[in-house]
């Protein structure tokens, strides 16, 4: 299993994970164009994408959905939620709903994670294939509980470092977005995110990818500080860690 970031942050959210058997998105919320160019980049024709899943329906992780289900009509894997969401802002789609916490897309086991974030139906999800597994949260409050044991020890984390507390409070946006932001239904920030994050890889972690960034409330060093402190403060050490750009795809990396 394969995975490179397409793009990650407040303006646009889209990643492409690729197995022997199948090529899927996690979120298409960059432009059709975008998409088309960044798979093109990695030998990779858009028509090969069999399925798309969404994690919420934010515009920064929908918005270049509809456009590019109409050109090339993969199938999007989806919640109730999602669905009746999706019904307001697509017309029609091939599309399949998931009730249960894990499902298959070919050769993809899918786990689902509900996450706390101010859109319903909001998820992220553990992918796996043939022993090894990816973690894919952004966009969430916090993480519950409940759900540490099936996140630990993972292979790749794609993991959101939203904000640095200190630049949010200290910057130029209003004080209910600040509070938004920072809340349980709001942004995993650099402390929150090191924090889990210390506690989830394993020995099989080998690599993290820092997601969804604030251009405004967050830098890349300080994002790579949070994480390198916590990892030490509890002696792990992680072989790669990376930041996902806004508008830069990553290699496709082996998870």
């Amino acid at each position: 299993m394969q995975a490179s970031v397409l793009s990650s942050g407040s303006k646009g959210n889209s990643v492409l994970v690729k197995t022997d058997n199948t090529k899927i998105l996690i979120d298409l919320g960059v432009t059709k164009s975008y998409t088309e160019e960044k798979l093109r980049e990695l030998d990779m024709d858009p028509n090969e994408i069999k399925a798309i899943l969404i994690t919420h329906t934010h515009v920064d992780h929908i918005q270049g959905l509809k456009v590019f289900l109409k050109k090339y009509h993969p199938k999007l894997y989806v919640n109730k939620v999602i669905l009746n969401l999706l019904y307001e802002y697509i017309d029609d789609f091939d599309y399949e709903v998931y009730e249960k916490s894990t499902f298959n897309i070919d050769d993809i086991n899918v786990k689902v994670i509900k996450t706390s974030h101010d859109a319903d139906g909001s998820v992220g999800f553990v992918l796996e294939n043939n022993q090894r597994s990816l973690v894919y949260i952004t966009d969430t409050g916090y993480i519950n509980k409940k759900y540490y044991d099936v996140l630990s020890n993972r292979n790749m984390y794609i993991f959101e470092s939203n904000h640095d507390v200190e630049m949010l409070m200290n910057g130029r946006y209003p004080f209910h977005i600040k509070q938004r932001i920072v809340g349980d239904k709001g942004h995993l920030s650099n402390v929150d995110s090191s924090y889990y994050l210390s506690g989830f890889v394993g020995n099989n972690t080998n690599t993290i990818v820092l997601a969804h960034l604030s251009d405004d409330n967050n830098t890349y060093d300080k994002a790579l500080e949070a994480i390198k402190s916590a990892l030490a403060s509890k002696n792990k050490s992680v072989k790669n860690i990376l930041i996902a750009k806004q508008k830069e795809r990553t290699e496709l990396m082996e998870v």
